[in-house]
């Protein structure tokens, strides 16, 4: 009755505020906002300055307005184009494309930017960040290889564990809360190499979306953030490519129609070689990534449009041939795009995505591999009601496969016995409304609901335990031991054996103060099923994949947020400030010596406990100029909490609050790019963090000749603080040939040689016999060159 009630309560509201709306008595101005490639301009913004009033395209450079009888001035801007103004005698609905054409004829590709005529400034759209291709590109990085991960890590509440380190982490969140689409398929894994790169090929990227609050109601599944990158869709007209040469991996993308206006196609592939020169000096370790993306789009009629996107991607790594590690992603994704009128279109989505993993001990004799892999089926409707109110519902159903792993031994006499793990199968299905409104001429607010229904499959064998309990509680020791099945009984994966129903309210508001100032505030509640089971000690991406069950409950995050937004009106900058608090329950945590790798029965290591995160965002960007650039600065703290299922268990960490790994006070990025003259652009990324919460022993005591160290509570102390500055230039020639551009760039990472603790190992001396602790650094300094090309 509960959710009934909710349900109702919805729609009331929705009924109530909307009660007060008359139509408007006007005619229907409507269209779409190309480039000079035909290509959908998103955000783009569409002014009547006669009235007072515009809009913004949607992400299919889709607009729509209405307007009552008489003369208008039409006004079309976007940063990096030319401003389009064109007269109008409306009298009747009106259909009017603009195609905008860039400042230059060289521009290629243009800087997002989120305040244009301080539209942004009244959505109540809020902890969102944007970035295009270009501005990616200008971050200096490691090797000179542009990252779309590394450009997330200078925006603000955005952190990863460090160097090397897999994912990155939203305002304190773990890696696998973030959901992260690629054309709406989804990624369980971000990195190749172990995290020095991401599987994103900036050369296939057409633009990023970043929320890390204020989260549509469409988007569920994860409770930390979305990710949703939208790759290119293929020059309409004539082909095109661009591509690269670097230090350790080259790559080169190809875009053109096939039937010109109508079908069109984008292929992109990407590999790195820097194991052939290791063979050359007889070294026998090798490590290799590579990936393909491609994209075919047909446009049917005027109603209808088809798009195939894929991808495919590898890794590999040998050390001395006795540990061999090979893992990836696939996904292919079918869209089907539907106009019913002007008002109202659709999306169909079908889409496969995969990750696998293997690893290979020659070494031991055995080799282990896992997957997860999903079908997931979503269709969309966006409708404009009114000029002031937009609508999005639809509906989703996703399908889980997961292999947590199989063992096969290699060798006759490896000693390890074949094994293989419990299947684990699940379903995702979701209902959604979201709303877009705007109450008065200072007052937007976007509100919506998510129904999420989980339905958990029985695994093909199922452990009983007495009283239902998989850990048990030894008091006399005070410590957490595994609990032996009673017994172990068959199931049916067809059969539901747990079902999860939640309902997630979304709710965002701004207040404009002026025209170039406003305060925004919302709220998420956000669920997440799926957990990623992670040992964190393991030098390789580990990723087990564990659904809600019996003994694993689903992660439920609530977050507030509130922000003051400003774009200066005579100079060119925008500033974002927001603050945030959010608490996630049933958060998973791990009892001290649990064993993730190959564990059937991860119920008997781990208990639900709670986090919780709060923190101020600064963002001051400077958009346009021969100098552009951004300062971002977050103050934050991450905790989490494990208290004992009964008043005599200790919990985790005695039950009290403690760092988690991701925590890190302050993290400033200053990144900046400026226009030296035609030729020379100069690029500069500075980065400082609080180091990252780690534990060091306090003590240690002798048993059995071996030195066992002690260690007081979790994550009590912290590795020095982190920072970096990076410098880049990139010299462009003058073109000798219209149809062929190319540009040199010099890169240096780490300019002043830091070196950045990735760990503190605590070892004795073998001189002295004293203990020491050992700094392990992962860079130091490291030059690049690159060339990249167009034509």
């Amino acid at each position: 009755m509960i959710k009934i009630s909710a349900i109702k309560f919805l729609f009331i509201l929705f009924f109530l505020i909307n009660a007060h709306i008359v139509s408007a008595q006007g005619y229907e101005l409507s269209g779409t906002v190309l480039d000079d490639n035909n290509q959908p301009i998103p955000g783009a913004n569409i002014i009547i300055d006669d009235s007072n009033r515009g809009t913004v395209s949607n992400e299919n450079g889709k607009y729509s307005i209405k307007l009552a009888k008489g003369n208008y001035t039409i006004k079309v801007t976007y940063l990096g184009f030319k401003t389009i103004e064109q007269q109008i005698t409306f009298n009747n609905d009106k259909t009017l494309n603009f195609n905008l054409i860039p400042q230059t004829e060289d521009l290629q590709e243009v800087v997002v930017s989120d305040n244009i005529e301080g539209i942004n400034i009244r959505d109540p759209e809020m902890s969102v960040s944007k970035l295009d291709a270009s501005s990616i590109k200008k971050i200096p990085v490691v090797f000179g290889e542009v990252d779309v991960i590394q450009s997330l890590l200078q925006l603000p509440g955005v952190s990863n564990a460090g160097e090397g380190a897999s994912g990155f982490n939203i305002r304190g969140g773990a890696t696998d809360q973030n959901l992260i689409l690629i054309d709406d398929a989804l990624i369980y894994n971000s990195s190749h190499l172990f995290g020095f790169f991401s599987i994103f090929n900036p050369d296939a990227v057409k633009n990023l979306k970043l929320y890390k609050g204020g989260i549509p109601a469409n988007y569920g599944g994860r409770v930390s953030s979305v990710l949703d990158i939208k790759q290119k869709t293929g020059n309409t007209q004539k082909l095109k490519g661009e591509g690269g040469i670097g230090v350790i991996s080259s790559k080169l993308t190809l875009e053109g129609p096939i039937q010109k206006d109508k079908s069109f196609f984008l292929l992109s592939g990407r590999g790195t070689y820097a194991h052939l020169f290791l063979k050359l000096t007889d070294n026998s370790n090798s490590a290799y990534f590579y990936d393909l993306n491609t994209k075919l789009n047909f446009n049917i009629d005027e109603k209808n449009s088809l798009s195939f996107s894929g991808y495919y991607g590898l890794d590999y790594v040998n050390i001395n041939d006795s540990f061999t590690n090979i893992y990836g992603n696939a996904f292919g994704i079918l869209d089907w795009e539907h106009k019913f009128n002007e008002n109202i279109n659709s999306n169909l989505n079908f889409s496969y995505s995969q990750y696998n993993y293997e690893l290979d001990l020659a070494l031991v004799g055995f080799n282990f591999d896992n997957s997860i892999s999903n079908f997931d089926l979503s269709y969309q409707i966006n409708h404009t009601i009114s000029p002031n109110l937009d609508l999005s519902y639809g509906l989703s159903s996703i399908q889980y496969t997961i292999n947590p792993g199989e063992i096969v031994p290699t060798t006759a006499d490896s000693g390890i016995n074949p094994r293989k793990l419990n299947n684990k199968y699940a379903f995702d299905n979701a209902a959604f409304l979201s709303v877009n409104q705007s109450l008065s001429d200072k007052i937007n607010i976007q509100y919506g609901l998510r129904v999420s229904a989980f339905l958990r499959m029985e695994d093909e064998s199922i452990d009983i335990y007495s009283n239902n309990n998989p850990l048990l509680y030894d008091e006399n020791r005070s410590i957490y031991v595994e609990a032996t099945p009673t017994e172990t009984i068959s199931g049916n994966t067809s059969r539901v054996n747990e079902s999860f129903i939640n309902l997630e309210p979304r709710a965002g508001i701004s207040y404009l103060i002026d025209d170039n100032t406003s305060i925004k505030a919302s709220y998420n509640r956000m669920v997440q099923n799926l957990h990623l089971l992670s040992n964190t000690s393991s030098p390789t991406p580990f990723d087990v994949w564990a659904p809600s069950g019996t003994y694993i409950k689903p992660q439920k995050l609530d977050q507030f947020a509130f922000g003051y937004f400003k774009d200066f009106e005579n100079i060119p900058f925008t500033l974002e400030t927001e603050v945030f608090y959010k608490t996630i329950n049933n958060r998973i945590d791990y009892i001290d010596g649990a064993n993730l790798i190959a564990n059937d029965a991860i119920e008997r290591v781990i208990l639900n406990g709670e986090g919780r995160a709060y923190g101020l965002e600064f963002y001051l960007k400077k958009n346009t100029g021969r100098l552009t650039g951004w300062l971002s600065y977050t103050l934050s703290r991450s905790e989490q909490r494990t208290p004992g299922r009964t008043p005599n268990e200790i919990g985790i960490n005695n039950g009290d609050w403690y760092l988690n790994g991701y925590d890190k006070t302050h993290d400033v990025s200053l990144t900046s790019s400026y226009e030296l003259n035609e030729k020379w652009q100069i690029n500069s990324n500075f980065v400082l963090q609080t180091g990252r919460p780690v534990n060091f022993p306090v003590g240690q005591f002798e048993f059995q000749d071996l030195d066992i160290p002690v260690f007081e509570g979790r994550n009590l102390n912290r590795l020095p603080t982190f920072h970096r500055l990076d410098l880049s230039a990139t010299y462009t020639p003058e073109k000798n040939n219209k149809s062929w551009s190319s540009s040199w760039n010099f890169g240096i990472y780490n300019v002043y040689n830091r070196r950045n603790a990735a760990s503190l190992n605590f070892e004795q001396n073998t001189t002295t016999g004293q203990n020491e602790a050992v700094r392990f650094s992962i860079f130091g300094i490291v030059p690049s060159v690159s060339y990249s090309f167009k034509f």
